[in-house]
Order: C-alpha cells, then structure tokens, then sequence
C-alpha cells in the first residue's frame, strides 16, 4: 500500500502539469480556432517599414491602419476575386495618395512606392504552432523610405486582416506580444526541468 501512494501522486502531478501545458501551447482548443487557413486564391498586403526604430515602425503602423481600412472598404462586399483586382489595380494611385497623405500628417519626409502583383516576396510567419511558408504572391507591397525595417502582412481579400491567423485576436496586437519561438525555447527549458526534477524524484 505504501508503494502504491507514491505512483498515484507521481500520477497526478504527470496529468495536472501535461494540462497546464496543453492550456499554455493552446493546444486544446480545437482545430479551427488554432490557425487560419489562407486560400489559394488570395490578395494580400506587405508593408515595409523604413527601419526598425520606434518612429519608423510607428509610421508603418498609421499607414497599415489608414491603407488597411480603406482597402476593407473596397472589398467587403465582394465574392470575386478578378472583380477585387480590377478594383485594386484601378485604384492604386488612391493608396499612394492615402500613404503620402499619412507621412505628411506626421511631418515625415520620407519617400514611399506602392506596386501590385502575383510575385510579392513573403517570409515565413508563425502564429502559435503553425507556420506560414515563405513564398511570392499576390500582394500589395508598400516600401517606406529604405523599407529595411520589420515588415507587416494580412490578408486583404477575402478580407482577414482583422484576424491574427492563429487565435483571433487582432494582427496588430499579436506584433506587439513577444515572439512566439522565444516563447517555445522558454516551455521546452521548463518541460525538461520538471522532467529532470520528476526523474529525480522518483529515482
């Protein structure tokens, strides 16, 4: 009996900390809500900001909000995507003006390029457990001054910027958060710990 308390405890402490891990990773939410799937058959946009400093990625920031919104605009009523091109393509002097406008409410003199095609370089994004591949697609691309800084990217049409593709919150909040690889390093140092501690413990 005296053997047997122990394995029940080493039991119980093995089932609580695989549920708190499984809360953490979001691994117990169901399928559908852990990422989103992008359709083949999609227009997105990338912006470049100028550099990495706070003001530049600021700036990049107010000409996502502006350009993004205006954009959600165009195509929220639509279920074409060769009616979302031709409207794009016809419009995209409407953007550059939206951009340059922004750069001068800020007082930046900053030069800007807006273009649109179906061979926009993209790098890999993680969100959570699921990668984004990098690849060219179709997409607006909006480079701010030497657009060397972090880039941003969502999905235009049909319209998910409004989605971080991993759990639903907002894309904007998600890029403030931490990296999620930092995040995994930190889960798997703690995993082997208690792993460590665990074989200790028994042994």
């Amino acid at each position: 009996m005296k053997k047997i308390i122990p394995i029940i405890g080493l039991l119980a402490v093995c089932i609580t900390l695989f549920s708190m891990q499984s809360f953490v990773s979001g691994k117990g939410t169901s399928s559908d809500e852990a990422y989103q799937v992008i359709p083949d058959e999609a227009i997105r946009l990338r912006i470049l900001a100028n550099s990495d400093q706070d003001k530049d990625q600021q700036i990049k920031r107010l000409v996502r909000d502006e350009v993004n919104e205006e954009i959600t605009r165009w195509v929220e009523d639509l279920d074409d995507i060769d009616v979302a091109r031709e409207m794009i393509e016809s419009r995209l002097d409407k953007i550059e003006d939206i951009v340059g406008n922004t750069l001068v409410a800020e007082g930046i003199e900053m030069s800007s390029e807006v273009s649109y095609g179906k061979n926009v370089n993209f790098p890999d994004k993680v969100y959570g457990s699921y990668i984004y591949p990098a690849g060219e697609y179709e997409a607006i691309m909006i480079t701010l001054g030497e657009g060397k800084g972090a880039n941003w990217w969502c999905v235009l049409f049909p319209p998910l910027c409004f989605l971080d593709f991993s759990n639903g919150t907002s894309v904007a909040a998600a890029e403030e958060k931490d990296e999620p690889e930092e995040i995994e390093e930190e889960d798997e140092e703690e995993e082997v710990k208690v792993k460590f501690f665990l074989f200790e413990w028994f042994s």
